[in-house]
């Protein structure tokens, strides 16, 4: 099937606002600009801007645009409602019956609001310890721990193909991680260590996060904008008065003796425009990544976001390599001329495993994992809440209805026998 001109648009606005995200995180990250002055200290000085938990509080603030994506999907659907109403009387027909739709505000969204928030940070504090192009290719791992906790808790049944496509993808995880081990020497590579098990750890927060949603949030109906949205609010609220607070006393290695200092962002950001600039890409980028996303989802398929997912971790790379090579050498990355087609033998492995696990090639060599024996199967790299035919009817039965009332307006005239 040929792609429409919107559904091009759509996939390139996802692929474009989703490689945003992982580069100007990691540039904020390499930013260095003088933080909050406090007496007798010298954490004012230049310094980096280490402060993933500060940047998932960002990432909220992106999620929470969702809902005014939401409002004005409500607002849309009320004004259809209303014209339907009027072509009825109009006619004397019967009104068409109008769906009430779930209230925004839903408690339950704070569970998989936890997993987010979670996996998030640690994924970010990792992201300081690795190049942007490993971090995005690490997070390939998500595969694996969706589809063995769909298993352990949702008593899905795996097939030969998607054990293949598992194992695939981690011998990729394992190339891209000693790749980025071995081209950092010392401490540096002790660093790197840390960074991949951490991004892991995140990986498995996330993978977490989709099994909940999919438990507890699967039959409820809710729109995937309210989802978003409303994770990015709560989000945002335990951000503000409860994590970064914490953090804030947390003995620690940053400004003034913290954990991390968000009062030290927040100057850092006030003495360094682009750094500043930075953060507010970062911002709306992760709501526009949200829209791309969930308007691919509802025109086409889940497997064309897993492509769109590869093709990004390649603009990631070629982006950074770009940027250090072309514009600044504190931003970006190098090409490792020892270690780096290890990490491109690694996302071969990765795209390979990933394509195998989404069923979208065949390994003739192995019968059982032809076409003939492949089943549908939840897509691992993005929650089913978001992909599940009645979750996207919420936003497309009014519409339908009230087209189909129209359209008996329309057609009347026109008698065909």
């Amino acid at each position: 099937m040929a792609l429409t001109c919107k559904q091009v648009l759509l996939m390139l606005g996802m692929l474009v606002t989703g490689s945003i995200n992982t580069l100007t995180k990691k540039i904020q990250l390499q930013c260095i600009a003088e933080g909050y002055k406090y007496e007798n200290s010298t954490s004012w000085e230049p310094h980096k801007f280490n402060h993933p938990w500060f940047q998932t509080w960002l990432m909220f603030i992106g999620e929470t645009t969702c809902l005014i994506g939401l409002l004005i999907t409500r607002h849309r659907q009320n004004r259809e409602y209303e014209r339907a109403v009027t072509w009825s009387n109009q006619l004397g027909k019967e009104p068409p019956r109008q769906e009430i739709p779930p209230r925004i505000f839903q408690w339950i969204l704070i569970v998989p609001t936890c997993c987010d928030l979670i996996g998030t940070s640690l994924a970010g504090i990792g992201l300081i310890y690795v190049d942007a192009s490993v971090w995005q290719m690490l997070r390939g791992a998500i595969i694996i721990f969706a589809g063995i906790l769909s298993k352990i808790f949702l008593k899905r049944k795996l097939k030969p193909i998607h054990w293949l496509g598992m194992m695939v993808v981690m011998a990729g995880l394992i190339l891209v991680g000693c790749s980025s081990v071995f081209k950092n020497k010392n401490s540096q590579g002790t660093k790197a260590i840390l960074g991949i098990v951490l991004i892991l750890a995140g990986q498995l927060v996330s993978a977490s996060q989709m099994i909940i949603e999919e438990l507890f949030l699967k039959k409820r109906n809710f729109p995937p904008l309210q989802v978003v949205g409303m994770e990015g609010m709560f989000g945002f609220l335990l951000m503000t008065f409860i994590i970064l607070p914490s953090m804030y006393f947390i003995p620690g290695s940053d400004a003034n003796g913290s954990y991390e200092n968000s009062l030290d962002a927040l100057v850092q950001m006030g003495n360094n425009a682009k750094l500043l600039i930075m953060c507010i890409v970062y911002l709306l980028s992760i709501g526009f990544y949200n829209f791309f996303g969930l308007a691919v989802t509802r025109s086409l398929t889940a497997v064309h976001r897993t492509l769109i997912d590869a093709c990004r971790t390649i603009i990631v790379w070629l982006a950074s390599l770009f940027v250090y090579y072309a514009i600044n050498e504190t931003y970006g990355e190098p090409f490792d001329k020892s270690y780096g087609l290890l990490q491109v033998d690694g996302f071969a492995f990765l795209l390979m495993g990933t394509a195998l696990y989404n069923q979208l090639m065949d390994v003739p060599c192995m019968p059982w994992c032809s076409q003939e024996h492949k089943e549908d199967f939840p897509n691992a790299v993005h929650p089913s809440v978001q992909d599940d035919g009645n979750i996207e009817e919420s936003y497309n039965s009014m519409a339908d209805e009230n087209t189909a009332l129209l359209q008996g307006k329309a057609k009347k005239p026109a008698v065909h026998s």
